[in-house]
């Protein structure tokens, strides 16, 4: 049970930091096609730049050994991140296509989290 734990731990963590890491580096360059998508949501270009800084960091956090709150507020982020991202799809009532993305990388965000070792959990002790 601990190895198959694991194995799907480290799958959905390389496949959301790839995600995040791809993303964030076609925000922070400010790609053509995903500058003109911000515009149509509605979001200024300099947003593009704070989350793309967001994501990088975010999978330095969940990466690197250990500081498992740095890792908890990683989590968080990307959670807020992606759902939000959602919302904002059905606000404008986008494409269905367009909610693939975001959702994906909410799911992987969750089971990452979810099935994460207890060496990257918080453990508070009361």
């Amino acid at each position: 049970m601990a190895k198959r734990n694991k194995i799907i731990y480290w799958v959905a963590t390389s496949w959301l930091s790839l995600g995040m890491i791809s993303t964030g580096v076609v925000q922070l360059i400010h790609l053509e096609e995903e500058a003109q998508k911000m515009n149509a949501l509605g979001y200024p270009m300099y947003f593009l730049t704070i989350i793309g800084v967001w994501k990088i960091l975010g999978v330095v956090a969940i990466l690197i050994p250990k500081l498992p709150l740095i890792k908890e507020w990683a989590y968080a982020g990307f959670f807020f991140l992606m759902s939000g991202a959602i919302f904002t799809h059905l606000a404008v009532r986008d494409n269905i296509a367009e909610y693939f993305g975001p959702t994906l990388l909410l799911v992987l965000t969750v089971v990452s989290w979810y099935f994460r070792p207890d060496s990257r959990k918080v453990m508070l002790s009361y």
